[in-house]
């Protein structure tokens, strides 16, 4: 499944996360996250239900069964697209 593994990664780099730094959340090594962004290998149920809960997404969304809402953010100045960013990040942590 290509898609789990380019959702993770783009999750992952959202969050400012290394590879290292997931792995470490999730106790695994670098080389499984590594493996699940190229899609060589796919999670156990644990381990998707607990990614979920870091990137608060459903596993429907990890495994492309769902489609996450987006945002057109073309014609914003680099500026406003981190203003936006910052007021999502400072939602979702209420």
């Amino acid at each position: 499944m290509v898609d789990f593994g380019n959702r993770l990664k783009t999750l992952r780099t959202q969050s400012n996360l290394t590879q290292e730094q997931l792995a470490h959340r999730l106790g695994l090594t670098k080389s499984v996250i590594s493996a699940y962004e190229t899609g060589s290998r796919m999670p156990s149920y644990d381990i998707l239900i607990t990614i979920s809960r870091i990137f608060k997404v459903t596993t429907d969304y990890l495994l492309g069964v769902e489609r996450k809402n987006e945002l057109d953010l073309s014609g914003l100045t680099d500026e406003e697209k981190s203003a936006l960013l910052n007021l999502i990040k400072a939602m979702r942590n209420r």
